[in-house]
């Protein structure tokens, strides 16, 4: 009962919180940084319309919600994953979680954004100067994650941010917060999420890339350089509850649902609706549909998903390969493949 009464205190805490961080969302849309953040990884969850933020578990939940990963099915879960984002951009995403007895999970997560090469051009070379510069951004992951009791689990994920523009570059810290309440109201089957993700303090871009040559016509010395003070961005942050429910069908087919809502502080609401179908706990078809209030509007660029996935078991090692498939207007849908190994 007192574990029950300190996950309620959690819930509205975060409900409080959020009315106050995410007060003006919608009305600075777009003007957040870091949104390599956003970029979901995971096939499962992709597929399930991007709202998995209560039926995730184990290594999958690192990006959806930190807390399903204290549900760790093996020792050691490795995951890889590759999705074609938009204009040839990849995203390549690796994680490793380990299952430590009577401390929790611990897991450790790596992003890597691949724009590929971009030609330099200047004023009096529009066409370009033959030289070329290649963006970079990562993000690494430090996730801990315990289960409280049979019913309630914590996560927290600490993130740290490196992007490299030509000569540009900043680094910066964020840090997500999840819980997961299954069996919600005795009903079996019935799960509740929350989380806040992507909190942290602003970034700033630095380097020899905001240094422009000055010249000083009315004081007696020659051109210098002067460094241009580049102004500061937020992070992207959002805040999401979800719920989920898996109904008892018989032991070969499985069948749950899943929704989120999601208020984001630098674009409109968002709602996410999954549902996955499996067969023997082998083979799984997963559907979904994202929406807004803006939904008709041409900002809004998302929509249907689909995807599936095959689970195996190799000489004691459990294998999994999905596929996730997310329509997207005008710049390109995304495809996404993911590995994951259970030892």
């Amino acid at each position: 009962m007192k574990n029950k009464i300190k996950i309620l205190i959690f819930l509205l805490t975060s409900l409080v919180a959020v009315s106050n961080i995410f007060a003006a969302g919608g009305n600075r849309t777009g003007t957040a940084g870091a949104q390599e953040l956003i970029i979901p990884v995971g096939p499962r969850g992709i597929a399930m319309g991007t709202g998995n933020v209560a039926n995730s578990f184990g290594i999958e939940a690192l990006y959806w919600n930190p807390a399903g990963a204290a549900t760790l099915e093996h020792s050691v879960d490795i995951m890889f994953s590759h999705m074609n984002y938009i204009a040839d951009i990849g995203v390549e995403y690796g994680a490793v979680a380990t299952n430590i007895e009577g401390f929790g999970t611990l897991a450790f997560t790596l992003k890597s954004i691949a724009v590929g090469d971009i030609p330099i051009t200047t004023t009096t070379n529009p066409d370009g100067t033959g030289a070329t510069f290649s963006p970079q951004f990562i993000t690494a992951g430090l996730t801990y994650a315990k289960q409280l009791t049979e019913r309630i689990a914590v996560g927290f994920t600490a993130n740290y941010l490196s992007e490299t523009i030509d000569k540009v570059s900043t680094g910066g810290v964020a840090f997500n917060a999840g819980v997961v309440y299954k069996d919600l109201g005795d009903i079996p089957g019935l799960n509740c999420g929350v989380v806040l993700s992507n909190i942290g303090p602003k970034m700033t871009f630095s380097g020899s890339g905001l240094l422009v040559l000055s010249n000083q016509t009315d004081l007696a010395r020659g051109p210098a350089y002067t460094s241009l003070n580049a102004a500061a961005f937020d992070l992207p942050s959002s805040f999401q509850i979800g719920l989920a429910y898996k109904p008892v069908i018989d032991e070969v087919n499985s069948l749950q649902f899943a929704g989120t809502f999601q208020n984001n502080n630098f674009s409109g609401d968002e709602y996410k609706l999954g549902a996955e179908y499996g067969y023997d706990n082998m083979f799984f078809v997963r559907g979904g549909y994202s929406l807004s209030p803006k939904s008709q509007d041409p900002d809004y660029i998302y929509g249907f998903t689909a995807g599936a996935g095959i689970n195996y078991s190799l000489q004691g090692v459990a294998l999994k390969i999905d596929y996730a498939f997310r329509a997207v207007k005008y710049i390109g849908d995304n495809q996404v493949f993911s590995i994951q190994l259970g030892f």
